[in-house]
């Protein structure tokens, strides 16, 4: 906890101003033949003096209030159960598109017959519902409300990347970060290596406290040249990050399984990225799992898959938001006001 601040403390040289109450002397009196006849009245002496005592602390509190006091932010560290989860959102134009649909389903498909009118027709229809941008940002920010205890980071890339998000358990900017993918339309290219490069970049300077993650959710793979490829598993390795990549499978793309003459191409990542970026994922020696979807039901499953990692329990530190305490002194003021009222009205004036 820390010490209370003033944003005016100038205000603060006239507290002695309060003590004018018990300076005061009343003016006004009942008539009465013999004052010797009055009795001493404890409970009334009691009563004057809890309301000298009011007035004192209607004023106190006026100028305290006046003089704008806060509690600063602060930073307490607390013990939770979870994992620090980065999630890595592609937002490259093709994002825009629906999805493949399943594999195979237009196999042997040719040329303008009523079967491959039928095909596309429906292939059309079924990418015209939903994107896969829309589709990922709708189960993530489900993924992110399941999991109250994990502290999540979140990066925006196509060309660059955009870290929209640094570590928080909040669930209000975690959701809007989310959402913030839908901003703007993205550019036609894609770079996976920066964008890696730049999650990872998350933990450092810090103590390893339980489950790191980096969740990548694309469309597409990418060609890693030597040098961020060397990045890449230097970081992985030296922050103990498990990587998972949930694929979205684009229409003309052959997936995660090796394609024809992949090994003869093994040096050419161009002919198929997406195979050889999991290959190079599973040669990290970190936890990683790939999960190929082809529609948003294979997605969900994936996502939910994901969900069911391990908790380990998880040490941080959660910055604790200035708070002000004017209203605080404002409601103390009112108090006392509202009871010198109260006396005020139920107060003799005169003999009956």
């Amino acid at each position: 906890m820390t010490a209370l601040h003033f944003d005016a403390p100038g205000w603060l040289w006239l507290l002695p101003l309060a003590a004018l109450p018990w300076l005061l002397r009343r003016r006004e009196s009942l008539a009465n033949t013999w004052l010797a006849s009055l009795p001493r009245d404890g409970p009334s002496d009691a009563i004057g003096l809890l309301l000298h005592a009011a007035a004192v602390m209607a004023l106190a509190a006026l100028v305290i209030a006046l003089a704008g006091p806060y509690r600063p932010e602060y930073t307490v560290e607390r013990v939770g159960r979870g994992a620090e989860i980065v999630l890595v959102l592609d937002r490259s134009r093709s994002m825009d598109q629906g999805f493949a649909g399943t594999r195979g389903a237009g196999n042997g498909i040719r040329g303008t017959g009523p079967e491959a009118l039928d095909y596309y027709a429906r292939l059309r229809a079924s990418q015209n519902r939903e994107s896969k941008g829309q589709v990922a940002r709708q189960l993530l920010a489900d993924f992110a409300a399941r999991r109250p205890e994990d502290r999540f980071g979140m990066v925006l890339f196509s060309t660059l990347p955009l870290r929209v998000l640094e570590f928080t358990q909040k669930p209000e900017p975690i959701q809007a970060a989310i959402a913030a993918g839908n901003v703007g339309r993205g550019l036609s290219e894609t770079n996976i290596g920066l964008a890696l490069e730049s999650a990872l970049g998350f933990f450092d300077e810090r103590a390893y406290t339980g489950s790191r993650i980096v969740m990548l959710v694309s469309d597409g793979g990418d060609r890693l040249d030597a040098a961020i490829r060397e990045r890449i598993a230097q970081l992985v390795r030296k922050h103990r990050v498990a990587v998972y990549w949930i694929y979205l499978r684009s229409a003309m793309s052959t997936g995660l399984v090796a394609p024809p003459g992949a090994e003869a191409a093994a040096e050419n990542a161009e002919v198929a990225p997406e195979y050889f970026l999991h290959r190079f994922f599973e040669s990290l020696g970190t936890p990683y799992r790939a999960y190929e979807a082809d529609n948003p039901e294979a997605m969900q499953k994936a996502i939910e898959d994901v969900n069911r990692l391990e908790n380990l329990p998880i040490v941080y530190e959660d910055v604790v938001p200035r708070r002000s305490l004017a209203p605080w002194a404002l409601a103390a003021a009112l108090a006392a006001v509202l009871l010198l009222l109260a006396a005020d009205l139920a107060e003799i004036r005169r003999w009956t």
